[in-house]
């Protein structure tokens, strides 16, 4: 018996775990679960959180042939352009995992392709640090009503997919992203769980 899910479109995967509340215990029970496994995917979050966002959930992709493989943390607030509520999923993941092309509806399991394909053409559409590293961000495209911007950091695929479409502006503001496995703060602040994660 094994623990991975079999995809209509990609074959056996393995699965996501997102715990149906968000909270201060929830969540280092999530980092302690990503830093159990000797490879380590980091868990970025926006921080210092811009004015009004708040964490609103937290999954992971792992099963016990492979270890974690992704992981994924939601963070809602209002929209940089409008102010009205706003989503973002920050995703690490290792290449081929397919949990950022999920929610940013890109098709197949890798975001490399599209990357490839735009950075071809245009510089960098955002930068941000990640783990103190400047981190360059091309936006690609997605399905209708939310915006993807792809880069790469600490060997991994970093992902930012946010809702609205206008809420990726948010990542035109320097933000600074802080890998929780390393260090959680216990200032966070936890909001109602999101409905972009599913259950």
């Amino acid at each position: 018996m094994h623990s991975s899910w079999r995809c209509d479109g990609c074959g056996s995967v393995p699965p996501l775990h997102v715990p149906a509340h968000i909270g201060p215990e929830v969540m280092a029970a999530a980092v302690a679960e990503v830093n159990r496994h000797r490879e380590r995917v980091p868990m970025w979050c926006l921080w210092p959180a811009p004015s009004g966002w708040t964490v609103t959930g937290v999954g992971w992709v792992s099963d016990e042939r492979e270890g974690v493989r992704a992981t994924v943390l939601a963070a809602s607030g209002p929209s940089p352009l409008t102010g009205g509520p706003a989503d973002l999923l920050l995703i690490a993941e290792s290449p081929g995992t397919g949990l950022a092309n999920r929610f940013a509806d890109l098709g197949g399991t890798d975001p490399g392709l599209l990357l490839a394909k735009v950075m071809a053409d245009q510089p960098a559409h955002a930068k941000l640090k990640a783990g103190g590293h400047p981190t360059p961000l091309w936006s690609v495209p997605s399905a209708p009503g939310r915006s993807a911007y792809v880069g790469e950091a600490w060997g991994v695929w970093l992902v930012a997919v946010a809702w609205p479409v206008t809420a990726g502006y948010l990542l035109a503001d320097d933000l600074v992203l802080l890998n929780v496995c390393d260090w959680l703060p216990p200032e966070l602040v936890y909001g109602a769980p999101t409905a972009r994660l599913p259950r």
